[in-house]
């Protein structure tokens, strides 16, 4: 299948490319352009694997580019956006362009194109704190970022594709991906990093309660999802089925390491009070149902498992993120 990947440099994008050239598909990533020649994580992928990956570097919100770019493939991957909250809180206008603009160039190229399978990546984010345990796709819609409120609009422009065009298009809802080459803007990284680093750490509030749900298994599902029939205009979300809170992470995190760090509070780190988003905890009983898919390691000791995994290749690789260029791109 020759599948388009949008976002292919950053966190989950490299992960995917690695994950589908391995699968044996036909691989286009789009990697955001810029003036340091940087191709983010996807420069530091096995050659072999590089070198089977045509690698088109351009802009989402460039309309023509998308279309062009997306003629003769048989998938598109949709995951470039901006995704960093706090900075949703002082850009919003920049989360409009690249989010909402770049989904709908995404879904025009795609119905031009005639493409037959788009998966659009949405986010736990869109429902807010929790109202219901767990977290059904049925349940509501809550921006309380700036960030949250453009993927709803995004992916609600793609189930009116669908419902206005029948394009074949379906939205994938990850909880809290993590694991190895995530930005240090997320939480875990964050934690990780100041352990191995720094004399204590700090973090914003601790109450908080999170569904992670490990990379890998999340780009299982998406190789899952570009292989299934009848998923097109469903909403499929994709978590561990495990809560665990800030805190707690971080306890485990000093486990792992084996060192006692101090923990001190930030209110520089801490969302504006009604923008926090208190708790989520997925129902992914859709995607087992619909994609067959569920992790491969499940509950606290699975997610412990792969949290030493991720403790493991950050311990390897701390200083990496002090040479890439990209970190201030990803």
């Amino acid at each position: 299948m020759k599948v388009l990947v949008t976002g292919s440099e950053g966190f989950i994008g490299s992960h995917l490319v690695e994950a589908l050239i391995l699968d044996g598909q036909e691989v286009k990533a789009l990697s955001l352009y810029n003036s340091f020649n940087s191709r983010g994580w996807l420069d530091t992928l096995d050659k072999k694997i590089l070198n089977s990956i045509e690698i088109v570097s351009g802009d989402i919100r460039d309309s023509f580019l998308v279309e062009n770019i997306s003629r003769k493939q048989d998938a598109i991957i949709h995951l470039a956006a901006l995704i960093a909250i706090p900075y949703s809180y002082r850009s919003p206008k920049s989360y409009l362009d690249t989010n909402i603009n770049g989904a709908i160039n995404i879904l025009e190229a795609a119905k031009k194109n005639n493409i037959r399978r788009t998966l659009i990546t949405s986010t736990s984010e869109v429902y807010g704190s929790a109202q219901i345990i767990p977290i059904t796709e049925e349940h509501p819609l809550c921006a309380q970022s700036p960030y949250a409120a453009t993927k709803i609009a995004s992916d609600q422009l793609a189930l009116s594709y669908y419902r206005s065009f029948k394009l074949p298009v379906s939205i994938i809802r990850p909880f809290n991906t993590f694991g190895p080459r995530q930005s240090l803007r997320a939480v875990i990284p964050s934690i990780i990093l100041q352990t191995i680093n720094n004399k204590k750490i700090e973090v914003g509030n601790l109450y908080p309660t999170r569904d992670f749900t490990y990379v890998k298994d999340i780009c299982r599902a998406f190789i899952f999802a570009l292989k299934k029939k009848d998923i097109d205009g469903e909403v499929i979300n994709l978590g561990s089925q495990f809560e665990i809170s800030i805190q707690e992470t971080i306890q485990e995190i000093l486990k792992i390491s084996g060192l006692k760090k101090k923990i001190l509070k930030n209110r520089k780190r801490e969302r504006l009070k009604k923008s926090e988003v208190d708790r989520l905890y997925s129902d992914s009983s859709k995607a087992k149902k619909l994609l067959g898919w569920q992790p491969e390691l499940r509950g606290k000791s699975g997610f412990i498992k792969n949290l030493k995994k991720t403790y493991e290749w950050f311990a390897e690789n701390k200083n990496l993120y002090k040479n890439l260029f990209n970190e201030n791109i990803l």
